[in-house]
């Protein structure tokens, strides 16, 4: 009798055992980290993951969605459209540390403060969204990347919500890119996304929008209350590299444009047969090349996916008909006054209103605009 009584005792325990382990979620440990830049250009803004700690199942794993697949043989076509699919993976602590080990970027890790029922619903989110095309989605820099998707699931489940303003009023998409590469001293970046980037990301930042960057995504939790509670329960580094930067601060774009505006000037304003050539041979390249940028961007803007690139200001010194006008410099020069004219307004009125416009121009363009219309308001006159 004592026998059985011992055996149903322990089978009681057991059963007790197995069931909490089951079904109770007091085991995970939830947390974001995030991480620091990197030198790449795919790194420059950090990024964002979720760690699930699992003290019954011995794991330790984290969500990322911020991976994609650099073996599609249409990758660089996809990624230029804006049509590339990131996706959700999975992999242990330490295998994802390793590359900010090597790469010499710091980690930090908020623990979040979260209840049963919330834990339970971001572990199954995660597990859902690892099934099949769930896992898949279409990235966009400004609305749906690796930081937004975590931010959108804290939203969702764990009642994330933030009333202090994380950025100055009125500080734009634009505004907080610039932010990280002039941090980063990263010029000739920050001159390249200027152009890219159209009137779109010039728009003032929402609290919630404003978190679509892996630093303000951090100051979001650390200032969030969710439901009565604060949702950062801990925050510490889970890696420290020391690491600094050692990029100079020299403005070289616009060192460099300048320098090239007061070559073709000085050019332009000599008298012999020599120089005529060398203005010859500017002035083609003047036009082709911001004629070539023009179709670029009509390309960005019609031609991919990606929002932020649309109604581009760029467009009213980088004129997609100046590539034409290159070439038939050459033969007639004479037959396109009326086009430098027009041309000559442009860029003068371009120069009167540059920091009123709707959208942000990159200062270190204003000496190539004013070559622009030195050079067509010359050439109206030929």
């Amino acid at each position: 009798m004592k026998k059985a009584f011992l055996v149903f005792v322990f089978l009681l325990l057991v059963s007790i055992h197995i069931s909490f382990a089951q079904a109770g979620p007091g085991h995970l440990r939830i947390s974001v980290l995030t991480c620091a830049p990197g030198d790449e250009l795919y790194s420059i803004f950090g990024h964002t993951a979720l760690r699930i700690t699992d003290s019954i199942q011995h794991t330790d794993l984290v969500y990322n969605y911020g991976t994609f697949d650099f073996d599609d043989p249409d990758f660089y076509t996809k990624f230029v459209r804006g049509k590339l699919n990131y996706f959700l993976s999975v992999e242990e602590l330490p295998s994802f540390l390793y590359e900010y080990q090597v790469t010499k970027r710091n980690v930090i890790e908020q623990e979040l403060l979260l209840n049963d029922h919330s834990k339970l619903a971001i572990k199954n989110a995660l597990s859902q969204n690892l099934v099949g095309n769930n896992r898949y989605y279409k990235y966009d820099f400004l609305y749906d990347n690796c930081t937004s998707r975590v931010k959108d699931i804290l939203i969702k489940y764990a009642g994330m919500k933030v009333d202090k303003k994380l950025a100055p009023q009125g500080t734009s998409f634009r505004d907080m890119i610039h932010e990280y590469l002039d941090r980063g001293h990263r010029k000739w970046t920050k001159l390249g996304m200027d152009i890219l980037l159209g009137s779109p990301s010039d728009k003032a930042v929402s609290i919630n929008e404003s978190m679509f960057l892996p630093d303000y995504l951090l100051k979001g939790i650390d200032s969030t209350i969710s439901t009565n509670n604060a949702l950062l329960m801990k925050k510490q580094y889970v890696l420290t590299t020391g690491y600094g930067e050692n990029h100079t601060h020299t403005n070289w774009p616009m060192y460099i444009f300048t320098g090239i505006a007061v070559v073709i000037l000085l050019v332009s304003f000599m008298r012999n047969e020599r120089a005529r050539i060398l203005t010859r041979q500017f002035d083609f390249l003047l036009f082709f090349v911001t004629g070539l940028v023009g179709l670029l961007l009509l390309f960005t803007w019609f031609g991919t996916d990606h929002m932020s690139f649309a109604n581009n200001y760029n467009l009213f010194w980088a004129l997609p008909t100046n590539i034409l006008t290159a070439f038939m410099l050459w033969k007639n020069p004479a037959r396109l006054k009326r086009y430098f004219f027009a041309c000559s307004v442009m860029y003068g009125l371009l120069l009167a209103l540059w920091f009123w416009l709707p959208q942000q121009l990159n200062p270190a363009f204003i000496p190539l605009v004013l070559v622009l219309l030195s050079r067509s308001a010359r050439l109206a006159k030929a």
